[in-house]
């Protein structure tokens, strides 16, 4: 299995780099595949569901408003609008963001950052609709509530398990572009406050020395301590979880790129370098880099996830080597994401955008399977590139 998945992957990456189509040619072919594709995945939904993923029957799974990645798909739909200008795909993302309003009332999860920012903060970019941006700014009040002074982060579960008390996720670093968003069109020095408060008890708990990132830290909601560091959908608690990593990766970028902080960009170039030394060679990273068995699962949402970051961190970078290192690996990821091992052919996949992602392994949960996520930072990415390059 491992050497068979090492092989096609291989091929695939040697395959799509021997022609060597341009990047315009390659994002121009990928999004008419998201058009194809997305324009049909809104004809299984209802009016209060979203795509998730595939389910073990191999037929389409769906989720409610409230599960964590609902604002994925109405985000992909305004990225294809972006590239396309398609009058059609804007209804659908217009429709499908406003499935998401009664989110902005949500605090009993950290989610909310990802279901808003994605569906209306991507809208609110691309029409100015003002409606959008209150959406925006109450979702971020509400998301603010989790904050605590003791322990300085905003709590991502409110279950708990193995013994946790205040649980805290390294991808929670993704729901703080939202209050940070909030904080700086409304001129809300707390939500600023509460982002940067959270980076930065992340930075000093959550990294390993080698800038490797552990998934979840519980502190003691009494005294704000740390009581244990741990990697729940990884391979073992001091693993380096594939997603995790990407997470980090993209957190600090954007938090360099919200505030202007060089320390959140030096973070993020110490990730992004530790990365690079660890990646296979056609850039899609192990769904866990230290499993005995990681070989055996890719995880593309991972790879899209870091691709995105590479991109943007490249635009930061003062080095030009670095610069170009990044961009590069960045390049690398998308060739083998648009290859045919991971981009669906139209009509097949459900509808998704790209395979081969991994959501839960240790639960057996979305195994080798599309996932939303996935799709959206593809797109955002091949975005992102063509912006960057020119």
């Amino acid at each position: 299995m491992k050497k068979k998945w090492l092989l096609l992957s291989l091929i695939g990456f040697l395959v799509s780099c021997s022609k060597q189509e341009s990047m315009d040619a390659l994002t121009a072919r990928v999004f008419t595949v998201a058009e194809q594709q997305y324009l049909t995945m809104d004809t299984r939904l209802e009016s209060t569901t979203l795509p998730q993923s595939i389910a073990p029957d191999s037929t389409f799974k769906s989720s409610t408003i409230y599960w964590w990645c609902s604002g994925f798909y109405p985000g992909s739909l305004w990225y294809i609008y972006e590239y396309t200008q398609n009058e059609v795909v804007k209804t659908l993302a217009e429709n499908n963001t406003l499935k998401l309003d009664p989110i902005q009332y949500v605090t009993n999860d950290h989610d909310v950052g990802f279901q808003l920012n994605c569906s209306y903060g991507n809208g609110f970019r691309l029409t100015g609709n003002e409606d959008y941006k209150k959406v925006l700014y109450q979702g971020a009040q509400s998301l603010a509530t989790r904050f605590s002074s003791v322990t300085g982060v905003t709590r991502s579960w409110d279950f708990l398990r193995r013994g946790w008390k205040y649980p805290v996720i390294i991808d929670n670093m993704m729901n703080l572009e939202l209050l940070m968003f909030a904080s700086k069109t409304f001129d809300n020095d707390t939500l600023e406050y509460i982002a940067r408060t959270h980076a930065n008890t992340t930075l000093k708990n959550h990294f390993r020395k080698d800038y490797s990132s552990y998934h979840l830290v519980d502190y003691d909601p009494e005294d704000g301590h740390v009581r244990s560091r741990q990697t729940v959908q990884g391979y073992a608690n001091e693993s380096s979880w594939g997603r995790g990593q990407a997470w980090a990766l993209y957190g600090y970028t954007m938090m360099f790129r919200m505030t202007g902080d060089e320390k959140y960009l030096e973070h993020a170039e110490n990730i992004a370098d530790m990365l690079l030394s660890r990646l296979p060679v056609d850039g899609i990273p192990y769904w866990d880099f230290d499993a005995p068995n990681g070989n055996e699962y890719r995880d593309a949402s991972a790879g899209a996830i870091m691709a995105s970051a590479f991109v943007e961190l490249s635009g930061f970078v003062t080095d030009e080597k670095a610069r170009q290192n990044y961009l590069s690996i960045a390049e690398k990821q998308l060739r083998t994401l648009a290859s045919p091992h991971y981009l669906a052919e139209p009509g097949t996949n459900c509808n998704f955008i790209l395979k081969h992602s991994v959501g839960n392994l240790p639960e057996n949960s979305e195994v080798d399977v599309p996932l939303s996520y996935a799709d959206y930072y593809f797109l955002e990415a091949l975005l992102r590139y063509k912006k960057a390059v020119g």
